[in-house]
C-alpha cells in the first residue's frame, strides 16, 4: 500500500527516530506454519563468523501474500525508472517445483 492509499483509507502512522534510522540487512530466512509467515531478516558481514538477527516480522498468510504483491510491483516500478536489478551468479528461478528446462513426469 502506497501512501496516498494510506491517506485515502485514513492509516495513520507513526515512525518513531529509531525506528526511522532503519536497520541494513542483506539476508532473510522465510519460515511458516498454517497460520503465520516468519521472516527473520540479518547482516551477514564477511569476517565475521556468526551473523544475528537484526529483526524479525510475523504476519497472516494474506498479509504475506499483499506483501508479495506490493514488492512485485514496487520493483517493476524500480526497474523502469533505474533498469534492470541484476543479481549475479543467480540462475533463473520460477515458481514451478523444477528449475528451467527439467520437466520430469
Amino acid at each position: 500500500m502506497n501512501e496516498n492509499e494510506n491517506k485515502k483509507q485514513g492509516l495513520e502512522l507513526e515512525l518513531s527516530p529509531e525506528i526511522g534510522l532503519g536497520e541494513y540487512v542483506n539476508f532473510a530466512i522465510i519460515t511458516h506454519s498454517s497460520s503465520d509467515f516468519v521472516i527473520d531478516f540479518a547482516r551477514v558481514l564477511p569476517g565475521l563468523p556468526k551473523s544475528v538477527v537484526r529483526s524479525r516480522v510475523i504476519m497472516a498468510p494474506e498479509h504475506a501474500k499483499r506483501l508479495l504483491g506490493a514488492l512485485q510491483e514496487n520493483i517493476m516500478r524500480y526497474e523502469r525508472t533505474y533498469g534492470a536489478i541484476k543479481i549475479p551468479n543467480q540462475e533463473p528461478r520460477t515458481i514451478a517445483p523444477f528449475g528451467p528446462n527439467k520437466g520430469e513426469a
